[in-house]
């Protein structure tokens, strides 16, 4: 009898801690967010493929007279091909480029100007469920077999969230600036992202982008103030490399050799109107932190980090990396300008895109970089056909990002080669390539 009754206990006690659990975690994340728990009602974007690069004719017989022929006709498309790849390799792409950024404007098509907040609504939803079933499994299963697959795919979650509350600060989730900002600070504070902070800064960004003295997101440093760094700091921002965990610190501190916070009011990247904003963010900030150290009485502090310590982990690594990699590229002769040779178009056209495969959906197209820096307000859901219709006007000046296999395994020797070559510019010249530290790596890793 004593036995039946500790198994009831234990089974009592068993029940009522997931269902603090489940309470702690409702009061995190799904209670703030149920009013827009919604489906989509639009078919998925069509993507275009790649024209194939012979023909082939069909139902011909392939007689000797025939294969002297398709060798022929084989030479012919590489003489071709040579010709073109020896046109690319004297193309400057710090040039002037011969359109405008109406030219570009007018080849996309009016329906990718628009903004359907519902459909926007709809990907908060599928995301907000896919993060609660998540937490539901790993809460229920708690078993080290389940943790790994747990982080990876809420990590990866919480870095979708954070795609769709940077489309709300660029206003390009709805014409509505309350539910703009409503739905982003649900998002951006739910992982520990100060909403208009973050917002006004990045707006700076895109505003600047690629000045070297203007810019606000990974610019790259003068050589003089690169040659000041110590070895260590040297050794953890290309080596490690630390700027992959580095977000947290770049809200708090802002970039190397930039000062001001994002959760400060009076920091010098906010206007004085911009305060009252601020303020609001960096309370909800707060809130969320209160929020999950509630959590940890009921869970405790362990299973609170498994839950979402290690997954915020993995989102720091995906914002780094992409951001990363959209605003380098070793292999792609990425310039960066200063004074008069700058300009918005001339800047935006310094990003590059990045196929993620299967990854691509998941975080909301974020790849389809390019269009995105010179038309910020344009959906997520239209940015692969708004770059399809645009790269007839930009020709070399878009730079075809390698394709994916389902996973993109072939961006971590990109990255790797990126930190070991792009390290400082040139402190004369208006227009600047990354150059290269040889004393901090071998010859072999360069």
């Amino acid at each position: 009898m004593r036995s039946v009754t500790t198994s009831l206990l234990h089974t009592h006690q068993h029940v009522y801690a997931h269902t603090h659990l489940s309470l702690s975690l409702y009061i995190v994340y799904i209670f703030p967010l149920t009013p827009i728990l919604l489906l989509p009602t639009e078919n998925q974007l069509l993507v275009s493929k790649s024209p194939p690069k012979m023909a082939v004719s069909s139902g011909a017989r392939l007689s000797e007279s025939g294969a002297e022929g398709g060798e022929a006709y084989a030479g012919q498309c590489e003489q071709l091909e040579g010709i073109g790849k020896r046109a690319a390799d004297k193309f400057d792409p710090a040039a002037p480029p011969p359109f405008k950024i109406a030219d570009i404007r007018a080849a996309i098509p009016p329906h990718c100007w628009v903004k359907d907040p519902l459909r926007s609504l709809s990907y908060v939803a599928w995301d907000l469920i896919a993060v609660a079933a998540l937490l539901a499994a790993a809460a229920y299963l708690d078993s080290w077999i389940f943790w790994p697959i747990y982080w990876a795919a809420q990590g990866t979650m919480f870095w979708a969230l954070f795609v769709l509350g940077h489309d709300c600060g660029h206003g390009s989730f709805s014409d509505s600036t309350t539910l703009n900002n409503v739905v982003g600070h649900i998002l951006h504070s739910s992982i520990l992202v100060p909403y208009h902070g973050w917002r006004i800064s990045h707006r700076t960004h895109h505003q600047n982008h690629g000045h070297v003295e203007k810019d606000e997101s990974w610019v790259p440093l003068p050589e003089n103030v690169y040659k000041q760094l110590d070895f260590s700091t040297k050794f953890l921002r290309y080596k490690i490399p630390f700027p992959m965990f580095a977000y947290p610190l770049y809200l708090w501190y802002r970039s190397p050799g930039k000062s001001g916070s994002h959760f400060n009011p009076d920091s010098s990247l906010f206007k004085p109107n911009e305060r009252d904003l601020v303020i609001t963010s960096t309370i909800c900030w707060a809130a969320m932190v209160a929020s999950l150290l509630y959590a940890s009485t009921i869970v405790g502090p362990t299973m609170l980090f498994k839950l979402y310590g290690v997954p915020y982990l993995i989102f720091v690594v995906w914002l780094d990396t992409v951001t990363y990699l959209h605003h380098h590229g070793y292999d792609k002769k990425l310039p960066w300008y200063r004074s008069k040779e700058w300009s918005y178009l001339r800047g935006g056209l310094t990003t590059v895109d990045q196929d993620y495969g299967i990854f691509n959906k998941i975080h909301h197209d974020i790849g389809t970089h390019v269009i995105h820096h010179l038309f910020p307000q344009i959906p997520h859901y239209h940015l692969v056909e708004a770059t399809r219709e645009a790269k007839r006007v930009l020709g070399n000046y878009y730079r075809e990002p390698r394709k994916s296999g389902p996973v993109p395994f072939h961006l971590i020797p990109t990255l790797l080669k990126s930190l070991s070559r792009d390290h400082y510019v040139s402190d004369n010249g208006d227009i600047v390539y990354y150059q290269t530290d040889a004393q901090l790596f071998s010859s072999k890793e360069i």
